[in-house]
């Protein structure tokens, strides 16, 4: 049983932050020396008070909500090492993490998209309904190494990014208003990451977001048609094992496939045997197990091309809504624009504006060169390097 120490602490201008220890014992045989434990620290930074919360429009067009957040507009964009908010504080760089070492640390966004409000949207808003952008949005630095990526952590550094993100779910899940709780990583300058820092983020949406709203009603729509019997991911996860022709690993606990109709250039599913609505419900088990497989199937993905790959990792997991959560199945969904080494795909007129997307690659033949990444000793290539 894994023993991981949580410290929480308060950062200056009132916002919580924790830190997660890797298990007692175990950190160094993973990286040869053992990281001081950090204790609760004082943020003894001068700043200003919170900013107030952003707004939650309606969009009466498509009955979905947009944030406008126009104080993320003064938010921290690619600095350089010495000015990192993510790694631990000097007394040259009083960081948003205030202790001088750490293994991994979560604390809510200086410049959030929702929140730090919390409340109920109202259930039938009309055209100009405005409301504050109730919700929770945290930052999970993965390492106080400032370059690296996730997929160049060992497995114990893994694992305890694995707790954090079920710790802090089932946390957000249960503050009132949350609908929807989306851990995340945008890797790669590609993308759109202002930090370089590694790192990934949790957003806790007080209103069911489009994708998941997409996924939350098939999913339903299976689950009823099957009498309550089967669900959608899991008759999915059953029909690639046995197809085969997209599999891309199979583990105890999960298995990983590019999805027959992959919208991306590089797509991969990575899906628990077991049916569990968030990353909460995972067992200890299947933790360390999908910490093992996640860090192989980063690595695969880095093995295709001599530079870094950009991606997005996002963990759909089961909405909060008493309808929708019992068809929910948790699943990550691994993306990547990358179509070749130096081309990327971009979200132009049939994507972007009819959500009718193309792909310039067959989903067998990708699912046959991650499979093979295995057998090239994943080449970690360097992490300066650009398309």
């Amino acid at each position: 049983m894994r023993a991981n120490s949580i410290t929480q602490g308060t950062l200056a201008d009132g916002r919580e932050l924790y830190y997660f220890d890797d298990a007692a014992g175990e950190a160094a045989a993973d990286s040869g020396t053992r990281r001081r434990r950090p204790q609760a620290h004082d943020d003894r930074r001068e700043l200003d008070g919170r900013a107030a919360a952003g707004e939650l429009r309606f969009d009466a067009l498509t009955g979905e909500w947009v944030a406008i957040a126009a104080h993320r507009q003064s938010r921290t964009h690619l600095p350089p090492a010495d000015e990192c908010p993510l790694c631990p504080s000097t007394s040259a760089n009083p960081s948003e993490i205030p202790a001088p070492d750490y293994d991994v640390a979560v604390f809510e966004n200086r410049f959030p998209s929702l929140g730090p409000d919390l409340g109920q949207l109202p259930a039938q808003p009309a055209w100009e309904t405005s409301v504050p952008a109730y919700g929770r949005c945290e930052v999970v630095s993965f390492t106080p190494d400032h370059t690296g990526s996730f997929g160049g952590l060992g497995e114990v550094r893994a694992r305890t990014v694995v707790e954090a993100w079920a710790v802090r779910t089932a946390a957000l899940s249960a503050l009132p208003g949350i609908r929807q709780v989306f851990p995340f990583e945008n890797r790669g300058a590609e993308i759109g990451v202002t930090l370089h820092h590694p790192h990934g983020q949790i957003y806790a949406y007080p209103y069911l977001p489009p994708r998941a709203a997409v996924l939350a009603a098939a999913a339903r729509k299976h689950y009823d048609d099957a009498g309550g019997r089967d669900t959608l991911t899991g008759s999915l996860l059953r029909a690639e094992r046995t197809d085969g022709s997209r599999m891309v690993l199979e583990g105890r606990h999960f298995s990983a496939y590019v999805p027959f109709a992959a919208r991306w250039p590089l797509e991969v599913h990575l899906v628990p045997h077991r049916q569990v609505p968030d990353l909460a419900a995972l067992d200890g088990d299947e933790r360390d197990e999908l910490a093992q497989l996640y860090l192989d199937l980063l690595r695969r993905l880095d093995a295709l091309y001599p530079t870094p790959t950009p991606y997005i990792a996002a963990w759909q997991q089961a909405p909060l809504d008493s309808l929708l959560r019992p068809a929910g199945y948790l699943h990550l969904q691994l993306t990547s624009p990358r179509r070749a080494a130096d081309k990327l795909k971009y979200l132009a007129g049939s994507e972007a504006a009819m959500g009718a997307f193309i792909n310039d690659t067959t989903p067998e033949a990708v699912a046959a060169r991650l499979r093979d990444a295995a057998a090239k000793g994943y080449p970690v290539p360097t992490e300066s390097s650009t398309l």
